[in-house]
């Protein structure tokens, strides 16, 4: 018997079973979210912790608050490495279910454009839950610096470029990128001068090492108070309490001037949406009680609020904000 001359259709490609099975799952959780979440939280949640300092006592704030109102413990607990980087890839690696979170601060958006090992991206790799306190930095000069203001040191920069410099807390870190920001926004020359951290950075300048630093409000309040810094602008939309007569930077003439220490609840992206939404109701119901103001205050920080997708808006244009200026100056992790 001839074999059949009908046409037959094209063999089916197949997908790889490791695809068909993310795909299955994917759809899975889409469809178990709302079931999941109704029995979320029943163990206790971690929020990993990239940094000590004013990214641990924040976290600690507000996980003694979401303890009590979750029924479930709260740990923060710190993963310090790889200037942050441990943290943001175990949480970026975790299972999306709600019970492992990130504590972020601005190195997140930093990280990946300065250092090539870096390669995640925290607008697609991470869900934002909530944006929870912020610090500003501020600008601080030596007394023997000859500039009462904003614009006498600017002119004091361009009449004698490259005699100034600033100290940081290290290449890409904050008060870094807040110095390099002050020079492209006035055209001027001032040498960097990296430490290990901001705090060592800040005691050189009050030794007269350096001239200047941009660095936390909280941390530099005391010296100004004592007369060993003179403060010239906040780095901020708003004033510090502390601070009542240091004008903003829109205020001294530079409203691009802008780096805050901002801390926000970050998840795992395919976090379930219903997960994220209880976790930010909670998040700002915590916040706005005046025990958890009351105590951010005393370090210099101011509570935040807001919706998932207002916290997601702003960690892009962090991101895409930071990343301009890295490209244009070339900045690269030692």
């Amino acid at each position: 018997m001839k074999p059949s001359t009908i046409p037959r259709a094209p063999a089916r490609r197949t997908r790889p079973a490791a695809t068909r099975a993310m795909l299955v799952l994917g759809t899975a959780l889409v469809l178990a979210g709302p079931a999941f979440a109704q029995g979320w939280p029943n163990r206790p949640i971690r929020i990993l912790l990239p940094f000590a300092g004013g990214t641990d006592v924040v976290a600690r704030i507000l996980a003694a608050r979401l303890s009590q109102s979750l029924g479930q413990q709260v740990i923060p607990e710190p993963r310090l490495g790889a200037g942050g980087n441990l943290a943001h890839e175990a949480v970026i690696k975790a299972a999306p279910d709600g019970y492992t979170l990130l504590m972020a601060a601005p190195p997140l958006v930093i990280n990946p454009h300065v250092n090539p090992v870096a390669t995640f991206d925290p607008v697609r790799d991470l869900a934002a839950v909530a944006q929870v306190a912020a610090i500003p930095n501020v600008l601080v000069v030596h007394p023997l610096v000859p500039a009462r203001d904003v614009r006498e040191l600017v002119a004091l920069a361009r009449r004698a470029p490259g005699r100034l410099n600033y100290g940081s807390g290290g290449v890409g870190s904050t008060p870094h990128l807040a110095g390099e920001l002050f020079k492209s926004l006035t055209g001027t020359r001032i040498e960097h001068v990296p430490y290990k951290s901001a705090t060592i950075a800040l005691g050189q300048a009050v030794g007269g090492e350096v001239d200047l630093v941009f660095v936390a409000s909280s941390s530099a309040v005391p010296y100004v108070k004592q007369g060993r810094m003179r403060a010239l602008a906040v780095l901020d939309t708003r004033r510090v309490a502390d601070l009542p007569g240091v004008p903003t930077s829109a205020e001294a003439g530079l409203p691009q001037l802008i780096a805050v220490n901002w801390y926000a609840l970050m998840a795992p992206r395919e976090t379930p949406r219903a997960v994220i939404d209880r976790l930010n109701a909670e998040a700002n119901r915590a916040i706005a009680t005046p025990e958890v103001r009351d105590r951010l205050a005393a370090m210099g920080g101011e509570t935040l609020s807001g919706t998932p997708d207002q916290a997601a808006e702003f960690i892009r244009s962090e991101f895409a904000r930071w990343g301009k200026l890295i490209r244009e100056t070339g900045i690269r992790a030692d």
